[in-house]
């Protein structure tokens, strides 16, 4: 454990049943290990971190452009695995955001792809 480093994330989602498949698969392209799974929610786990995906208690939408989180982002190993999840991702329940300006819509020293599921949810995937 390093002081500092985060324990967890986790999610509320409108509808689990359709949510849960984008993030399964993109986590488990980053390496973490489905952990739990209940009625209302789901738990992967990367080391020490755990990622939850969790059916919201009350309604309403996401919108990552308001007060709140803007969007989590994953070390993706190096930029061929960026290239490979940006075009897989779209298969999976992603859609690709920046597209005019990927892999560098970070910046020009900046090599990421920038994704968004179906409640807009935002991940940046980005390269060593």
């Amino acid at each position: 454990m390093t002081r500092g480093a985060l324990h967890h994330v986790e999610l509320r989602t409108a509808d689990l049943a359709a949510a849960a498949p984008a993030w399964d698969w993109l986590l488990g392209e980053l390496g973490y290990e489905s952990s739990q799974r209940w009625d209302d929610g789901r738990s992967w786990r990367l080391g020490d971190l755990y990622v939850v995906l969790e059916s919201a208690p009350r309604d309403g939408t996401n919108d990552r452009r308001r007060p709140g989180l803007s969007h989590l982002a994953f070390h993706a190993c190096d930029q061929a695995d960026v290239a490979r999840l940006w075009e897989a991702a779209p298969n999976h329940g992603w859609s690709r955001l920046y597209a005019d300006r990927h892999p560098h819509a970070g910046g020009p020293d900046h090599h990421a792809a920038f994704l968004e599921d179906t409640e807009r949810f935002k991940v940046e995937l980005v390269a060593r």
